[in-house]
């Protein structure tokens, strides 16, 4: 790591904001863009997948955090349907542009070594052989197509079957890719079915990081260097090399952030990306999905928002906090509650099992999140909102 003192520094706001600002936060949402999903890929160029469907599936939740109300159909549309997006494990399961996947070759690689190495590859063969023709036969088919008569019993890992987890073992390798979903379930091709030539050329993996951490920087506008490994998942000795590459062009800037300390009390060391913008003023309101960049790597979520959150999806019910699927909630730009989440669908109601604030949370505090909740339900075709009356966040709404 480059020994150079911090050339510029920031407050404890200022890094919030920038922070904010490079997710694509705006002090108002903007809805009725057109595409409003544009703006927020690019800025975040990872879009993680999660199965739950409580409230929304979490891919849909960062677009409507930045920009408000939109069409789901038309992400959808973009996502599985342009060609521009391909699936793989960017940060945990994501949707990343095509054009990046030869970056994450390094990481196929790995996948396939582990594999070899603990025995699931040999143990698997036949079953990868048989998936293999399969899919070149056939082209894209569902894990259910693929297992011949009855359904297969379940193999040593996750309750899966053989079938399964021998097209998982292939995804992770790069050789078969996501060509779609049905019922949220992937539709498996090879990828040479699915994607274009010059985006199968894998890129070595100095250069792939190097360029993994630029994005990670840029996405984040200021971070620490375990902010930075996080977003791409890559681990600390690789994303150092790759900072020190990065202060070396000039495209990071070291920086000493106000309250960012270390272990040991002193200044942690921190970079700002070139292309950061530090806005004078920047307050968005914002529900977020727990898998939102914002604070799916909880150490930075307490960092810059003096936000402890952990998602209760696993926890007993007797033991849960605050719920089973709290959205954090930002007011004014700071997280100021989480609210548990709801949609029954069958009728028409958003429910709010729980909501809570945060100490010292803004006055007005209620208030924007009502709109918010308003907004969600409106964005999930829902007109109404019932509230079950737990937690320290009055929203108005009745039982």
């Amino acid at each position: 790591m480059t020994s150079a003192a911090p050339t510029a520094s920031l407050s404890a706001a200022e890094a919030r904001r920038v922070s904010l600002a490079a997710q694509g936060f705006a002090n108002a949402t903007k809805i009725g863009k057109r595409r409003p999903f544009d703006a927020a890929l690019s800025r975040l160029h990872v879009l993680q997948i999660d199965s739950v469907n409580v409230f929304s599936r979490s891919h849909y939740m960062p677009v409507f955090s930045r920009h408000g109300g939109y069409a789901q159909k038309r992400l959808d549309d973009h996502l599985w349907g342009s060609g521009e997006f391909t699936e793989y494990w960017a940060h945990e399961a994501a949707f990343i542009p095509v054009a990046d996947r030869p970056l994450f070759g390094w990481r196929m690689d790995d996948f396939r070594a582990r594999h070899t190495r603990d025995g699931r590859w040999e143990r698997l063969a036949p079953t990868i052989d048989a998936v293999r023709e399969r899919l070149r036969s056939d082209g894209p088919q569902l894990v259910r197509e693929l297992e011949d008569g009855p359904r297969e019993k379940r193999g040593p890992w996750w309750d899966w079957s053989d079938t399964k987890h021998a097209v998982e073992v292939l995804f992770a390798a790069g050789e078969v890719v996501s060509a779609g979903r049905e019922s949220f379930q992937r539709r498996y091709a090879l990828a040479e079915q699915a994607i274009p030539d010059q985006h199968l050329v894998a890129v070595d993996r100095a250069s792939a990081q190097r360029e993994l951490v630029a994005r990670a920087a840029r996405s984040l506008g200021v971070g620490t260097l375990a902010d930075i490994a996080d977003y791409h998942r890559l681990k600390t000795p690789a994303a150092k090399a790759a900072v020190a590459d990065l202060v070396e062009s000039g495209e990071l800037v070291p920086v000493e952030v106000e309250g960012w300390l270390g272990k040991n009390g002193t200044p942690e060391a921190a970079w700002l990306h070139r292309d950061a913008a530090v806005p004078s003023r920047l307050a968005p309101n914002a529900l977020l999905t727990p898998f939102d960049p914002v604070v799916w790597f909880r150490p930075r979520a307490e960092r810059i928002h003096d936000f402890h959150y952990r998602i209760e999806i696993y926890t007993p019910k007797e033991k849960r906090q605050y719920g089973y699927y709290c959205l954090p909630l930002m007011v004014g730009g700071k997280l100021a509650g989480r609210i548990d989440l709801k949609a029954d669908r069958q009728a028409g109601a958003l429910l709010v099992q729980a909501a809570w604030q945060e100490p010292g949370a803004p006055r007005h505090t209620s208030e924007v999140a009502a709109q918010l909740l308003r907004d969600a339900a409106s964005w999930q075709g829902l007109s109404d909102i019932r509230a079950a009356g737990v937690g320290n966040l009055n929203l108005g709404f009745a039982h």
